[in-house]
């Protein structure tokens, strides 16, 4: 029986990354791949579902949809609910997102987003993002390829390494020529402290009416305090693969002692 991997993205069906994880994945033996992606790039859309209009599906290749102006998590929601109707797929992965994934972003994120869904349904879901260079704004998803295919063969051929409602989220370090990362090697990390700021730019159309640009804010991230190991950032800093454990429960259980003495 052939291997299933349901695929989503959140920079739209047409973009690089998410065509070198087709083409890595079908480089591999014995593995189905089902694509579902947004038709339109849908970054920083984070866990949202689309509950005030209808969606469609749209054919672009075999095994391949587009999800007119839908989410990564409407495509993993609707993927499972009408290809996979009789048996779920044996892996999720939401990617390769052209830039990181890493510390409090993970809530912002469209690709976080698609593999969370995923797990929701109780099946291994895996996020992957390529780290850019300034200088090299489309990225080179050489070391990515090698990457997702080694994790996709040790889960097919073992198990996957998280339990429920938790999904791997996977960063990878700028790969401007597949030689620079002859080195990297995978370090299981945490998701570190971003810093972040309010960039916004103002323009004005010929009529004179105001409208905004968000920016986008450098990577600037610290350690957690008191946590072992290293986050991240650190890992794709020293040129490292980060591989990130992610779970959906954000309860903060440390503060619930305190939380219920504040209230009595």
């Amino acid at each position: 029986m052939r291997y299933k991997i349901l695929v989503t993205n959140d920079d739209g069906y047409e973009a690089k990354g998410l065509r070198a994880l087709i083409q890595a994945l079908k480089e591999l033996d014995d593995v189905e791949v089902m694509v579902v992606a947004p038709a339109s790039e849908k970054s920083a859309c984070g866990h949202s579902l689309t509950l005030v209009r209808p969606l469609r599906f749209v054919g672009v290749d075999d095994n391949f949809f587009k999800l007119d102006d839908g989410t990564p998590s409407d495509c993993v929601y609707l993927a499972l609910s009408t290809i996979y109707v009789d048996s779920k797929p044996d892996l999720l992965i939401s990617g390769i997102n052209r830039g990181s994934n890493m510390g409090e972003d993970i809530t912002y994120s469209g690709t976080a987003a698609g593999a969370m869904e995923g797990v929701l349904h109780d099946i291994p879901s895996i996020a992957i993002s390529q780290v850019m260079d300034s200088t090299d704004p489309q990225g080179d998803f050489t070391l990515a390829k090698k990457v997702i295919k080694e994790l996709v063969l040790k889960i097919k051929n073992g198990s996957f390494p998280l339990p429920k409602r938790e999904f791997l989220n996977v960063n990878i370090p700028p790969d401007l020529d597949s030689t620079d990362n002859r080195d990297a090697k995978m370090v299981v990390t945490y998701a570190g402290y971003r810093f972040y700021a309010n960039d916004s730019h103002l323009h004005r159309n010929p009529r004179g009416e105001e409208f905004y640009w968000l920016g986008l804010h450098p990577l600037n991230f610290l350690p957690r305090e008191g946590n072992e190991g290293i986050s991240d950032y650190e890992a794709i800093k020293a040129g490292n693969i980060s591989l990130t454990p992610i779970q959906l429960d954000m309860s903060a259980y440390k503060s619930m002692n305190k939380l219920k003495e504040w209230i009595e």
